[in-house]
């Protein structure tokens, strides 16, 4: 009874546990461990990418993509947000606890928690960026090669429409904004052209200022023709006296442009007695109000067309470079890779164990 199988067995049990435990391994992962199936799916994420100076459909189709985009998306997909989503969609709960996948392998009940169901499910979902070409790289397993396609095909799908729906809620809240600005600034620009109309009604002219400016002229030349007759007149008194009659002459001509002078600076006042340059000068307050109101208002359109031009190129679109593939065969588990990783982590401690006890042997002897 007491052959040398028992003996080496008593003297080194760690050796006969590890293999039982490598015997275990070999069993499950080569007879019990259930087939996976995975499909894979590569993607990034554009919007499109548009001009305002060039309209086109060129524009239209040229995008840029983000990294912190694909980030956003990557971390929905894998949010307990979107698992919800699935469950509703495709039931995932019944597929992961069905009775004919592997106690390691199967989700424990169709009624676990909701924590535990999202871990379970992160082992089962791996969606990696890659930082260097900018793509999101996704891969299911699941017990049934349709359903793992199905699955990351919603993933694609929900994923866009959430970018969306993030991207245009705050879309339109700046378009909402800047429409109201929009609409007060035409406001003020009516308002202003108003009070500038209703001035120019008062005051019976069209420009105050350019009135001002025509009298200023004209009393200048005459002005201007005064002094050179006046000069005249004194050059003909050395010879002449007052009375002759080129003299006299240019006495009422003098007099004359000095009337019409007169009456051109009487213009400079109106008829309720306020001065003509005050009242250009109120005018020039008001035109100015015009035309602030119209520069505001016309940067106000500006920047609401850019606001919904820029609504639009938040609109994201999935581009999809590699499409769910419908998996022939399982790919998972890798039962050759996990059995030697197994076989060889198992020999190394045991190594380690059957070293230790052979040191403490030694130190008792």
């Amino acid at each position: 009874m007491n052959s040398p199988l028992i003996r080496t067995i008593k003297r080194q049990p760690h050796w006969a546990i590890a293999l039982v435990l490598i015997l275990v391994a070999a069993v499950y992962w080569g007879l019990i461990a259930t087939d996976r199936y995975v499909s894979k799916a590569h993607i990034v994420l554009e919007s499109p990418e548009v001009n305002m100076s060039s309209m086109n459909i060129s524009s239209l189709l040229s995008g840029t993509q983000g990294s912190g985009d694909l980030l956003l998306l990557r971390d929905h997909l894998l949010s307990v947000t979107m698992l919800k989503k699935l469950q509703r969609d495709l039931d995932l709960r019944s597929h992961y606890s069905q009775d004919f996948i592997d106690p390691w392998s199967r989700l424990d009940s169709a009624d676990v928690p909701i924590e535990k169901f999202h871990e379970y499910i992160r082992s089962h979902m791996s969606i990696e960026f890659d930082e260097y070409s900018a793509i999101l790289k996704i891969q299911v397993q699941a017990y049934d090669r349709k359903m793992s396609q199905t699955i990351v095909q919603v993933l694609l799908d929900e994923g866009e429409q959430h970018m969306n729906r993030m991207g245009q809620r705050l879309a339109e809240e700046q378009v909402e904004f800047i429409d109201q600005q929009a609409k007060q600034a035409e406001e003020r620009l009516f308002a202003a052209r108003e009070k500038m109309l209703q001035f120019q009604n008062e005051n019976g002219l069209v420009s105050p200022t350019q009135t001002v400016q025509a009298i200023f002229t004209t009393v200048s030349q005459l002005q201007a023709q005064i002094a050179a007759l006046e000069a005249r007149k004194k050059a003909l008194l050395d010879y002449q006296s007052e009375t002759s009659p080129e003299v006299m002459r240019l006495s009422r001509e003098i007099r004359s442009l000095e009337q019409q002078t007169q009456l051109e600076q009487d213009k400079m006042a109106s008829q309720t007695g306020t001065a003509l340059n005050e009242t250009s000068a109120e005018f020039e307050t008001l035109q100015l109000r015009a035309e602030f109101a119209l520069q505001l208002y016309t940067n106000t359109l500006t920047a609401l067309e850019s606001t919904r031009i820029e609504a639009a190129r938040k609109l994201k679109q999935i581009s999809i470079l590699e499409f769910p593939t419908l998996p022939e065969y399982s790919t998972k588990p890798d039962r050759t890779y996990n059995f030697m990783v197994f076989l060889l982590f198992t020999v190394f401690i045991t190594a380690i164990i059957h070293l230790a006890r052979a040191i403490v042997r030694d130190h008792k002897h």
